[in-house]
């Protein structure tokens, strides 16, 4: 089995605000873009134009409909990759070493080539945060995106993560989560961030920042103008008209 390295003071993780994030799509899809068509190991597909499409994504985005207490129902889109933890299961019961763990800045990766696809790291993974790889038949999972947050040939601003650099409502944040006066540390403090399934102990890196309650308003009805009426009795046309088949008869009175 894998052991994991002593604790590292730089943790780079990812901080997803939950009440920001809008199910749109775009970090699945970039992801899936840079990890196949750029540095990364390609992804595969099956049949995906078919009848059962199916294939190797490192990110996934759920949509739940949730009841708060006392307030209205609202939908809840809930971004999940790998998380990075620093006691990292997956890790630990990985028996050819294929799965190991960055001393310098915490980040979880696989080496493709001693993974013999057993498949024991995704029932360890808690979270279903890995995905066997049909074609390749190896372990694929989130790589916080190494390739391109050390690319010194990059911009600097494209040195995050490529989910980060796509999401359009700014959801999601890249930064080094074991410096308190980080800005996603900050951002952590200041919205109550939170480990998902903290029972598991397995101490995640990545955090999630709660959504905010909706306040419940009232929405009018878009047929409300058509439906009152304007005025109490008819004028021009109309008015003309209403009279002239209240006289035939048999008309209205």
């Amino acid at each position: 089995m894998t052991a994991l390295p002593p604790p590292s003071a730089v943790r780079l993780g990812l901080v997803i605000d939950l009440d920001t994030c809008v199910g749109c799509q775009a970090c699945v899809i970039s992801c899936k873009g840079w990890n196949t068509e750029n540095y990364g190991a390609p992804l595969s597909d099956q049949d995906p134009y078919g009848a059962a499409p199916a294939g190797t994504f490192l990110n996934r985005v759920h949509s739940y409909e949730v009841q708060p207490p006392a307030a209205p129902a609202q939908i809840v889109h809930f971004p999940k990759s790998c998380l990075h933890c620093a006691d990292a299961p997956c890790v630990t019961v990985c028996p050819t070493g294929a799965s190991y763990k960055r001393a310098e800045d915490g980040i979880v990766l696989v080496n493709e080539d001693a993974c013999i696809g057993c498949g024991l790291c995704a029932w360890a993974c808690p979270y279903g945060a890995r995905e066997m790889d049909a074609a390749a038949q190896v372990m694929k999972k989130c790589t916080l995106c190494v390739d391109r947050i050390y690319n010194a040939h990059l911009p600097e601003e494209d040195r995050v993560p490529a989910c980060v650099r796509t999401c359009p409502s700014g959801a999601r944040h890249f930064g080094d989560l074991g410096d308190p006066d980080s800005a996603v540390s900050r951002l952590v403090e200041a919205r109550g961030g939170f480990d998902l399934m903290p029972e598991q102990a397995t101490r995640p890196t990545n955090k999630y920042l709660p959504p905010r309650l909706r306040d419940h308003v009232e929405a009018p009805s878009v047929l409300a103008p058509y439906l009152t009426p304007v005025a109490d009795t008819p004028k021009g046309f109309l008015g003309w008209l209403d009279r002239a088949l209240g006289a035939l008869p048999g008309g209205a009175e």
